[in-house]
């Protein structure tokens, strides 16, 4: 199970896959003030939101590589026929896929919260959302990625699949910014949902995709 997350870890980083989500994230922040205008006191009020867009999009950014190059090739059914389930293969890429992003989407946060103008406490309300809410993404991701495997323009269908599934971690997550206690409760019970349901849903469609 290391090696495998190992793996999935490396090809995340890979190619530039490290700072791409912290480039991703400081684009949206640094444009958003340029729309909005010099309202400081707007642009705190909106941060914790941008941040949870940035997060959903830099999630969403590699799952044509999540899944399908593995079924393509034959990894993954090699990983069965050495006695791997496919519900641990997508466990593995769960965490390995949110090793890979969520880290650099929470140090991009800090970086953005100057631009964004958002104080210390907004600030941390958005780090432990993302803290919480991120392996729901991770999940939810290779879950969308399991899916859409095999799909012609997978990375469109991939989004349509994905946002609409996702919403509630973006609503309770930038809500805990004024909701605080009860939001981030509720995030976690909808972060928790995924992480467990995720896998399985991605090891089902792994299995269906290798018939």
């Amino acid at each position: 199970m290391i090696a495998l997350i190992g793996r999935e870890v490396s090809r995340a980083w890979s190619g530039g896959g490290l700072l791409l989500p912290v480039a991703f994230f400081l684009l949206v922040a640094t444009l958003f003030p340029f729309a909005i205008g010099p309202d400081t006191v707007l642009l705190a009020r909106i941060g914790g939101g941008v941040a949870w867009a940035a997060a959903l999009l830099a999630a969403l950014l590699p799952i044509e590589r999540l899944v399908a190059p593995d079924i393509d090739n034959g990894v993954v059914d090699q990983l069965v026929v050495r006695g791997w389930s496919d519900g641990a293969i997508a466990l593995a890429k769960t965490i390995g896929h949110w090793i890979g992003f969520a880290p650099t989407v929470m140090l991009a946060a800090a970086i953005a919260a100057a631009l964004l103008g958002m104080d210390g406490r907004t600030l941390l309300m958005v780090e432990v959302g993302l803290l919480i809410g991120t392996p729901g993404l991770a999940a939810l991701g290779v879950a969308t990625a399991a899916l859409v495997a095999g799909l012609r323009g997978a990375g469109a269908v991939a989004g349509l699949v994905m946002l609409p599934l996702a919403l509630p971690l973006v609503i309770f997550g930038a809500g805990a910014i004024e909701g605080g206690l009860t939001a981030l409760k509720l995030l976690g019970a909808t972060s928790l949902l995924l992480t467990a349901g995720g896998p399985v849903v991605a090891g089902m469609a792994m299995r269906i995709g290798r018939g």
